[in-house]
């Protein structure tokens, strides 16, 4: 009975989380427009998605904008996880909780903080508005998980190292980042994520000249849910899914 009611519960949370995500799939493939009365089948719509050259350009200033500012905040956020965990200065307590306070902001408020920096520093609303954005909420998301996975390190591994030589340079590359790896990888997918479905901030900082997806997807669900936005959605959803699966096949192996 105990095993039964376990078996129950998670299939009700499965179904809870993953029921509303089928039926976007499911009318994807739906044969009308602003309707939710099913018409019949068809593959239209994935066929309209993928000659949408406007859309796909959204998706390429996403997929690039994500990439870069992921990698930027993953180069900081990493150096300052190890900042904090390995050396003393004086205002550390005060930098890792002001960390957490950019975590628990409400995006619409650092939205509106930053723009307001941009307006008064000139910067014109584009890539590079939504490109520092994008770095400043993803920082403290990197530094959280890095420094949680540097803190079990055995500091007495840093300690022999520098007996046998190694300078400040060789620890990190040699022993710290890989170290550190998977945390650092967890890091980057998240903060990828984080940048590529970011809506709020985004819409505050971004300019007329370089639209991205969420703000194209924004708009086009302001004049209704058409079978062609579930198919846009459905393909975003598959290539989530593709990448956790291959994050999961890294780890085991790296396991293994």
């Amino acid at each position: 009975m105990k095993r039964s009611f376990k078996f129950i519960y998670m299939l009700l949370i499965y179904c809870f989380l993953y029921i509303p995500i089928a039926a976007l799939i499911g009318y994807s493939f739906n044969n009308t427009e602003y309707s939710m009365l099913w018409q019949g089948f068809t593959t239209n719509w994935y066929r309209d998605v993928l000659h949408d050259s406007n859309l796909w350009v959204a998706v390429w200033h996403s997929f690039y904008l994500a990439i870069a500012a992921s990698s930027t905040a993953l180069l900081i956020g990493t150096l300052a996880a190890v900042s904090l965990c390995r050396y003393e200065f004086r205002g550390k307590s005060l930098l890792r909780g002001l960390l957490f306070v950019i975590i628990l902001t409400p995006d619409i408020v650092l939205g509106i903080a930053l723009l307001i920096l941009f307006s008064l520093g000139s910067l014109a609303l584009g890539f590079w508005s939504l490109y520092f954005a994008h770095v400043t909420f993803c920082i403290p998301f990197v530094v959280v998980i890095v420094l949680t996975r540097a803190k079990g390190i055995d500091p007495n591994i840093f300690a022999a190292a520098s007996d046998l030589g190694a300078n400040e340079i060789q620890l990190f590359w040699r022993i710290i980042v890989p170290m550190l790896l998977p945390a650092i990888l967890s890091s980057a997918l998240l903060c990828f994520a984080l940048s590529f479905d970011d809506i709020v901030i985004s819409y505050f900082v971004s300019g007329p000249g370089f639209e991205i997806l969420p703000i194209k997807i924004f708009s086009m669900a302001r004049l209704g849910v058409s079978p062609k936005l579930n198919t846009l959605c459905s393909l975003l959803f598959f290539m989530t899914f593709i990448i956790v699966c291959f994050s999961h096949w890294f780890t085991q192996r790296r396991k293994a």
